[in-house]
């Protein structure tokens, strides 16, 4: 695996677990990625202004600024690179929380090696691809509503009126499963559908109606 990672590609990882951070940089560094890590928010802050790394892996609780106050600062919303939250098994609030303001993914502890690397690759492959068609003038579905998504939202809504499962859609964007569920009931509640037939609906009636 270690030839498909980008030699340049550059990961952040942001804990103040010294233990995290250098479990974490040696199997990225070994995949060929090139590892930078920060015990605080405020010191990955300030590299970040300066450039942009290929992923975000950024702890959840840490003293100071909390992984949602970095989300936040970063607008992870917008920003170019995925950024996985890592959290304990006890806060998917906090995971979900973290989803809604921009975070891609969430890893749960305890975390193996080779899940880190696979979700990490294929983060950034994802984000090629999501490059390739914003290049190529690729647009999302509009159809009333739309504009209340964020562009990651769009993205799940139409896998899943294509008929894709939370696994498959979770597959072709480089997710879990899970976050899949945390963006489809998101796009639910911001289009007031009720159910996966609803949301199909709305996203065939993309003309708004003649009155």
């Amino acid at each position: 695996m270690g030839q498909n990672a980008t030699a340049a590609g550059e990961i952040h990882i942001i804990d103040d677990d010294p233990a995290v951070r250098d479990a974490l940089s040696v199997v990225l560094t070994l995949e060929g990625y090139h590892v930078t890590t920060f015990a605080d928010g405020h010191s990955f802050l300030a590299a970040v202004r300066s450039r942009v790394p290929a992923c975000i892996i950024l702890d959840v609780h840490m003293p100071g600024r909390s992984g949602l106050d970095i989300l936040k600062e970063l607008n992870a919303k917008n920003y170019p690179a995925p950024v996985f939250i890592i959290s304990g098994q006890g806060d998917i609030p906090m995971a979900v929380e973290a989803i809604k303001n921009g975070a891609f993914d969430f890893i749960e502890k305890p975390f193996d090696a080779e899940t880190v690397v696979n979700r990490v690759h294929e983060a950034i492959e994802a984000a090629g691809r999501r490059q390739a068609r914003a290049g190529l003038g690729e647009t999302l579905t509009q159809f009333p509503g739309s504009d209340l998504l964020t562009a990651r939202e769009r993205e799940v809504l139409n896998l899943i009126a294509a008929g894709a499962s939370n696994k498959e859609a979770g597959r072709q964007l480089g997710i879990s499963p899970r976050t899949i569920e945390v963006h489809r009931a998101r796009i639910m509640e911001k289009l007031g559908a009720k159910n996966a037939a609803d949301l199909v609906r709305i996203v065939l009636s993309e003309s708004p109606r003649n009155s």
